[in-house]
């Protein structure tokens, strides 16, 4: 992994923020010890020491272990202990009052932050806490023809030619987009799936979202972001219009713009399935109901069909 991606995170004062408050707020000096779970550089295990925790252990799979450790000599940290692997391969770990990870993606699960907070639980000592806490997904539908028209230059190639196999491929994708409100169904967010990570969760998630619009309405796929309760009074949004991060939202196109009129219902249902193994899969299914009767419009999507 290319050092420039960690400079992306290190730049991400909102985030940094948001878990420095977070640790300020656990951890008593001399006292409490700390997991971080895919650590990185180690900028959350340091803060945790230079915070006064009595010992703190860093786990990390990716060649950046070993830039941790060098800077970790460099700042004098000596209450640091590295385990170069992922954090499920440790056996007997250290148990520790506080775990924290930030395994977070664009598509929050895409890092598998389920299945690896579900694991590091048998490091957690009886009453000990687990940030970030909670992370909710929303969605919203897109108004703006702008990142529909990107998706459409295959149509236009030319010389006789068609791609619209291609097209087809590139439409069963999800992309990295910064949106605005103005882009967006006005007052239109709706939470999809809530994720509390103090309790068992299952890496399979489905859910949904229904609008019935109020005007007439072209809508040409939808964005979607999330929320992160890292610890009560503590979020992190990569919400449109939320201070700017290293995340942004993800646009999920439709096929067609969907031409809705006033009373009539508009709805998507998405579903995402994240493993270690095969990675996140997600889908999403779109339907337009007419207030007025007659055929409903609907559009399927698998990120599986979106890859060579």
């Amino acid at each position: 992994m290319l050092v420039e991606y960690h400079r992306n995170m290190l730049s991400d004062k909102p985030r940094n923020k948001a878990f420095h408050r977070a640790l300020e707020k656990l951890i008593v000096k001399g006292k409490t010890t700390v997991a971080d779970i895919g650590s990185g550089t180690g900028v959350l295990g340091f803060m945790a020491s230079r915070l006064g925790a009595k010992d703190v252990y860093l786990y990390e799979q990716a060649g950046v272990m070993e830039l941790s450790q060098r800077l970790a000599k460099a700042n004098k940290i000596r209450n640091c202990h590295f385990f170069h692997g992922h954090s499920t391969e440790a056996e007997d770990p250290p148990m520790v009052d506080v775990i924290v990870t930030e395994t977070l993606g664009n598509y929050a699960l895409e890092e598998n932050i389920i299945a690896t907070v579900e694991d590091a639980k048998r490091f957690l000592k009886p009453g000990g806490t687990i940030i970030p806490q909670t992370i909710t997904h929303f969605v919203a539908p897109v108004v703006n023809d702008r990142f529909h028209k990107e998706l459409m230059i295959w149509d236009d190639v030319g010389y006789g030619l068609d791609f619209s196999a291609a097209k087809e491929m590139s439409l069963n994708n999800i992309y990295v987009r910064t949106f605005k409100n103005s882009d967006l169904l006005k007052n239109s967010a709706k939470a999809w799936d809530t994720v509390d990570l103090r309790k068992k969760n299952s890496s399979t998630r489905r859910g949904g979202a229904e609008w019935v619009l109020e005007s007439n309405t072209e809508i040409y796929g939808f964005a979607v972001w999330w929320e992160c309760g890292v610890l009560p009074g503590i979020t992190l949004s990569t919400a449109p219009g939320a201070p700017k991060t290293h995340w942004e939202q993800l646009y999920f196109p439709a096929s067609t713009p969907l031409q809705g009129r006033r009373g009539d219902r508009l709805s998507v249902d998405l579903t995402s399935i994240s493993s270690y193994e095969a990675g996140t899969d997600v889908g999403w299914r779109i339907a337009l109901h007419k207030a007025k009767g007659g055929e409903v419009v609907r559009q399927s999507f698998d990120l599986r069909k979106g890859f060579i």
